[in-house]
């Protein structure tokens, strides 16, 4: 496994081993102040890195990117007041051979709290990386390439009010997708982020 990668994962680590902590440090007899039910959704502003790797040789984890989060969008449906079931969109922005070029997903998942304010979410799905929607040049940045992706978050929610909470998360996302010619584009994504959660 190349060195970036496992850097990545490594941070993943650290950040779930921190809001864990977190979480557990809260008063386990304390009462949910959120009544959970109905439809959610979220948006997340943020940041992180990227690591891309082309089979073709073209790109190497060697090189990772910073990157600003975009989309990443969530929409779900509560099952239970601890239980969510939800559609994500992560999404990050990369340079590839001079173009942006976004890589993300739709990712079916399941989003679980642990404690009042501790979730736990992820899932399995589809991975895209597609050109940019701001930088699309014919025959140049607009081939749109699909695959499979696994994505594992976290998050503490720092303020909840009514039906709204504000979280700080962490996120994780390994996706493959197929180029032409029978190559593929490896991605390993880690973000932190402040989410905006309507429940």
């Amino acid at each position: 496994m190349k060195k970036i990668k496992q850097t990545l994962i490594k941070m993943a680590c650290v950040a779930f081993a921190l809001v864990s902590g977190i979480a557990y440090a809260q008063n386990t007899n304390s009462e949910t102040t959120t009544q959970r039910k109905g439809f959610i959704f979220e948006f997340v502003v943020g940041g992180g890195i990227i690591s891309i790797e082309d089979s073709a040789g073209i790109q190497t984890f060697d090189k990772s990117q910073g990157t600003f989060v975009f989309p990443d969008l969530k929409f779900g449906y509560m099952l239970n007041e601890r239980l969510a079931i939800t559609a994500s969109l992560p999404g990050n922005i990369y340079e590839f051979q001079d173009n942006d070029r976004h890589f993300g997903g739709f990712i079916p998942s399941l989003q679980y709290w642990v404690k009042d304010r501790w979730w736990i979410h992820g899932g399995i799905g589809l991975a895209i990386d597609s050109p940019a929607l701001y930088d699309i040049k014919d025959d140049v940045n607009d081939d749109w390439n699909f695959g499979c992706a696994v994505m594992a978050s976290t998050g503490y929610e720092i303020y909840k009010k009514k039906n709204f909470a504000l979280n700080v998360q962490s996120k994780l996302v390994l996706g493959r997708t197929s180029l032409d010619g029978d190559a593929h584009r490896d991605a390993v994504i880690f973000n932190v982020g402040l989410g905006l959660s309507w429940l």
